[in-house]
């Protein structure tokens, strides 16, 4: 029997509707961002949120491109030379809950002191447990901190005898305060106080770039804070680059790379996680790992705090698997990795991670958000998220922190 072409026609087309009707319904449910993640706090967030902008880790043929310059800091200095006026008012804080903090507190501490002309008092460091409390000193570089700010802040060392707690003005600022947040709720009270102590709470984790231009001078104020304030004392230091050399040292060995995953089980156990598969396990890490090609020699970091028996799986893809204290120097054990030693250990994690070749979060959250931050100013841009989707396939490029394929991050309004 004779066929008509038209009805030849008319079933290609029909297929053709039905494939691409499929690919409609695939990326609206299995390729859609990741999302309605917890982080540390237990906040609620995405990993990445999802738009159109141009692949810039990804080169024509859709590989991994090998960049790793660093950076230079585009905050300019010079438009901060001149001194802050004097003032007889003091802005003080404390930095708590760990080092991915940190970084967000101290810049809005000096945002704020700036804008009110104010004096910085050096923070204390405050743990999650009642008497967990250490001296700046203890962890970063008090010297570097004082100099970076010279010129932008007037910053003292400790708290005046005479500032008792019933001259300070207690205020709750949200991160990433604006000017404008900062003359209608903190001058006011500032002037009429003459003090305040700052407690930074965080209604969401946004780390990336404003889409409208920021004040020049309130832009560099915020970079210099976030990107050029804070360093390792020296001690701290030592045992972060013992950790990182001997990583990449085992790693260098089989041709691998060293790869820090930030995965806590505390976590995954938290309501945000139970029953979500956007939060992964040892498992799952393990073989996102394998499929993503990563040699079975690659040293991998943990930033769970001790070795738990579900992480055997992970270790017996890649035996080089390691948490702090299966690698940290057997001399440095007691003062980082004793009881109270959780605000070191927090620190190891962030800056270990901060300086792998790869970096992989498990979960979402304010840790992925700012240690992408640092890396991206150190050039170390090879952050892969994890995704179960089968459609992500196994080429690196199509799991690239948009913090870094989209260059969506703040870092990329503070670095060249």
């Amino acid at each position: 029997m004779a066929i008509d072409p038209r009805q030849i026609v008319a079933g290609v087309l029909t297929i053709t509707m039905f494939v691409m009707l499929g690919d409609m319904i695939k990326r609206e449910h299995i390729d859609a961002p990741i999302s309605r993640n917890v982080n540390r706090a237990g906040l609620s967030q995405s990993f990445d949120d999802n738009d159109s902008e141009k692949n810039f880790a990804v080169g024509n043929d859709g590989t991994w491109k090998e960049g790793g310059a660093v950076l230079r800091s585009c905050w300019s200095k010079s438009i901060l030379a001149e001194e802050p006026e004097e003032s007889k008012g003091f802005v003080t804080f404390s930095l708590t809950n760990g080092p991915e903090y940190h970084v967000s507190q101290i810049t809005d501490a000096v945002v704020v002191a700036r804008y009110l002309k104010a004096t910085l008092v050096i923070p204390d460091i405050r743990g999650s447990q009642p008497g967990d409390w250490r001296n700046f000193g203890d962890i970063y570089d008090i010297e570097k901190f004082v100099s970076s700010l010279d010129g932008v802040v007037k910053v003292v060392k400790s708290q005046p005898a005479e500032l008792s707690t019933k001259d300070l003005a207690v205020l709750r600022i949200p991160n990433r305060v604006s000017e404008e947040y900062i003359a209608n709720n903190i001058e006011p009270v500032f002037k009429t106080k003459g003090n305040v102590r700052l407690a930074t709470y965080f209604p969401s984790v946004n780390m990336k770039k404003s889409r409208t231009p920021e004040n020049e001078e309130r832009n560099s104020v915020g970079c210099l804070a976030m990107f050029g304030s804070l360093e390792l004392q020296q001690e701290v230091r030592e045992v972060v680059d013992s950790i990182v050399e001997r990583l990449k040292t085992l790693s260098r060995k089989s041709d691998g790379e060293f790869v820090a995953v930030d995965l806590r089980l505390d976590m995954l156990d938290q309501k945000g996680c139970q029953g979500s598969k956007k939060c992964y396990g040892p498992d799952e890490i393990a073989l996102f790992l394998k499929k993503l090609g990563f040699d079975k020699n690659s040293a991998v970091y943990l930033t769970q705090s001790r070795w738990d028996n579900s992480l055997d799986s992970l270790k017996d893809l890649f035996p080089k698997t390691y948490t702090k204290e299966l690698i940290m120097p057997m001399d440095k054990k007691h003062k980082f990795l004793g009881s109270d030693s959780s605000e070191y250990e927090k620190v190891i994690d962030f800056y270990v991670s901060s300086e792998s070749d790869v970096f992989v979060p498990a979960i979402s959250g304010l840790f992925y958000a700012n240690v992408a931050g640092k890396r991206i100013g150190s050039g170390k841009t090879k952050i892969v998220v994890p995704d179960d989707s089968a459609s992500a396939g196994s080429d690196m490029g199509n799991y690239i922190s948009r913090y870094v394929s989209k260059k969506t991050h703040v870092a990329y309004s503070c670095f060249c």
